[in-house]
């Protein structure tokens, strides 16, 4: 028996796992966007998603230990509203500072630069910020890539000391550190130096 559209949209979320960010342009390729928003309506009403924005939901975590769903994972909020609209992000430095684990700053705002108009977002309480600005790494597509790029600039070339770098080394495991190596060839000569001392240094601990 085929399953309803509600129920092919829900295996679907439920196959992207819990703290994944949706838009209804996710499911345009194969449903109707009448069909679709309807669906989405019914699981929101359901609680098995969570409209989050106008036209943004997620498939929320829940804290067992708070004893509620956390707060919508930033990251995933900010990919998928670059996928509805076909735009090209990168998080500010303090952003990436933030999502790494390396900012003492609390804050409820993050920003992202993008190839796409300014535009602001409350997300239960969190503002999700894009700002226009002309991508320097916009030929870098992955995201791991950009983050450490960021996060290395906003730090500053005299701020990284050997115990940011071991804080960054733990960040990814050693495959993923040669692949961000790779990405980062056309980044600023400094910040290149740097991810690189990084991977050699993963290397030699490992011989």
């Amino acid at each position: 028996m085929k399953k309803s559209i509600k129920n092919q949209i829900l295996s679907r979320i439920y196959g992207r796992g819990r703290g994944w960010c949706f838009t209804p342009n996710d499911f345009a390729a194969d449903f109707n966007r009448n069909d679709i928003n309807v669906a989405l309506y019914a699981l929101t009403n359901e609680n098995k998603i969570r409209r989050i924005s106008i036209g943004l939901y997620d498939y929320p975590i829940y804290s067992d230990i708070l004893e509620k769903y956390v707060a919508p994972d930033i990251e995933q909020s900010a990919l998928a509203i670059a996928r509805k609209f076909s735009w090209r992000i990168q998080p500010s430095g303090e952003t990436a500072l933030h999502y790494l684990g390396l900012s003492t700053q609390i804050t409820s705002k993050h920003i992202y630069f993008s190839d796409g108009p300014n535009k602001k977002y409350n997300l239960l309480g969190q503002t999700l910020e894009f700002k226009h600005q002309v991508l320097k790494e916009a030929s870098i597509l992955d995201a791991n890539s950009i983050l450490i790029i960021q996060a290395i600039k906003a730090i500053g070339e005299n701020n990284i000391t050997d115990e940011i770098k071991t804080r960054l080394k733990s960040k990814f495991s050693n495959s993923e550190w040669m692949k961000i190596k790779k990405n980062s060839s056309k980044a600023t000569g400094w910040i290149y130096q740097i991810i690189s001392n990084i991977v050699n240094e993963l290397s030699i601990n490992n011989d």
